[in-house]
């Protein structure tokens, strides 16, 4: 697998009408798994040996959404024109749903601005993804000691987007389809607050990539949901923190209502 002479889609994008294969019609997580596995390989192979660039890991990114179409899956993506309009980094604040997120978001962005994740230990040390993962410089926390986890998203945030990445962060205490304020919590517009920069609103719907039983990250593939990924307006964080948050948050669940995402 090489990277393509081409980048990803820039702008909004929606899905071509094509059907997908006859694997992908019978059995579709199957079809879906088995190539994503592929992908995953490639790339942590390629990041274990310290190879692993910031093209390949768009080319990744952009295959995993390739992946969900061939899979008979509608991908939508609106509102980067928000990005594009950056003069700078920002922390982008979004819901998490399922484990797609991390994949398709770097393809999208990185036409514009290259981004980093705040991502919890396990992730560090989760066979085959960790080379991947430790690659791209993420913030590591605990999920164990929020004071803790404070510090390190507001130290390591403040250095990343000094050096001109965007900060990817997902407040929640966990993946969940419905979006619940109470466990959405504002780490995400005080690190922006004390970085100086704003936030960009992100709302996701990617429940296609269902979370499983015993491994949350192999749920069932379900084609008939639509990838739905929004940006919104970027928001400056002056002294009204609260406010902020709360508009990120009404942001995301207008869209998700719209999408028919249940709202705790």
């Amino acid at each position: 697998m090489k990277p393509k002479p081409e980048g990803p889609n820039y702008g909004n994008y929606e899905s071509p009408d094509k059907p997908a294969g006859w694997l992908a019609r019978l059995l579709p997580s199957l079809a879906f798994y088995s190539r994503v596995t592929k992908i995953v390989l490639w790339s942590s192979n390629r990041a274990r040996k310290g190879n692993y660039s910031d093209s390949d890991w768009v080319f990744a990114s952009q295959s995993i959404q390739d992946t969900f179409e061939k899979a008979g899956c509608h991908v939508s993506i609106k509102g980067t024109e928000h990005i594009a309009g950056l003069d700078g980094p920002a922390v982008i604040i979004g819901n998490h749903m399922s484990t797609a997120e991390t994949f398709l978001l770097p393809s999208i962005l990185a036409p514009f601005r290259m981004i980093t994740y705040v991502v919890k230990q396990s992730l560090m040390e989760y066979p085959i993804f960790k080379h991947i993962m430790r690659s791209r410089n993420p913030i590591v926390v605990g999920r164990t000691n929020p004071r803790e986890d404070l510090k390190a998203v507001i130290g390591g945030g403040q250095e990343r987007l000094k050096n001109g990445l965007s900060v990817i962060i997902f407040p929640q205490k966990t993946r969940s389809v419905v979006f619940d304020r109470e466990s959405f919590n504002t780490i995400g517009v005080k690190l922006a607050k004390r970085a100086g920069v704003p936030v960009i609103p992100l709302a996701l719907k990617t429940n296609a990539w269902s979370n499983g039983k015993l491994l949350k990250d192999y749920g069932r593939f379900r084609p008939e949901e639509k990838v739905m990924i929004e940006f919104g307006p970027p928001i400056r964080v002056e002294s009204n923190d609260r406010e902020v948050h709360q508009a990120v948050g009404d942001f995301i669940e207008e869209r998700l209502r719209k999408w028919g995402v249940p709202i705790a």
